[in-house]
């Protein structure tokens, strides 16, 4: 398969999860989703139909056009931040919707060089795609940078639910996009600090 076919493979996976999973995602939960939206979207006038007042399991769509207007947000405009509190560059942009509460959410990771995660797991399934860079990702509990496998540009990787793993970069800067149904959060394996070095 050609990396163009990987790469669409890959954008119709975060597509299908994006239409048929939203919950109500009327109104960005993150102010840098909002600032971002705002600039080309009309105000929202959804009525208030709570994702909360579902049954649990129940998937619930968004409102639809026009009361759910077009959004289209700029990588250079993203406002980024440290994620999870770290202080070794990992930063997060959230794109769509709020990783701390429920429903659909979006977000760009920028590892920078020689920084990954340890070994930890989520709550929910995540689906991601490698944007820039080298990402290097590996299962388990045993923190082994150099044996994770590289993934480039356009390829895509599929976080199960509780499922352990680490990923990062390497020899350089890496961004990915991660999309899933919140909300999400990192439990470390052995409860240390989230990020470490890789070299």
């Amino acid at each position: 398969m050609t990396p163009a076919c990987r790469a669409g493979r890959a954008f119709l996976c975060l597509a299908a999860l994006s239409l048929a999973a939203c919950s109500t995602a009327n109104a960005p939960g993150s102010e840098s989703a909002a600032t971002a939206t705002s600039a080309t979207a009309p105000a929202q006038s959804a009525p208030a139909t709570a994702a909360t007042s579902a049954p649990s399991g129940e998937i619930v769509l968004p409102p639809a056009f026009p009361d759910r207007p077009f959004a289209r947000v700029k990588f250079d405009e993203l406002t980024w931040r440290p994620t999870e509190g770290n202080t070794l560059g990992v930063q997060t942009a959230v794109v769509e919707g709020d990783p701390a509460k429920p429903g659909y959410y979006l977000t760009i990771n920028h590892f920078p060089r020689g920084v990954m995660s340890r070994p930890h797991y989520h709550p929910d399934e995540r689906y991601i795609i490698v944007l820039r860079g080298t990402w290097y990702t590996d299962e388990g509990n045993v923190f082994r940078p150099t044996q994770a496998v590289p993934l480039k540009p356009g390829d895509f990787m599929r976080h199960p639910k509780g499922g352990p793993h680490y990923d990062g970069a390497l020899d350089e800067d890496t961004w990915v996009a991660i999309a899933g149904i919140g909300p999400t959060k990192a439990t470390v394996v052995d409860g240390g600090e989230l990020f470490g070095r890789s070299r």
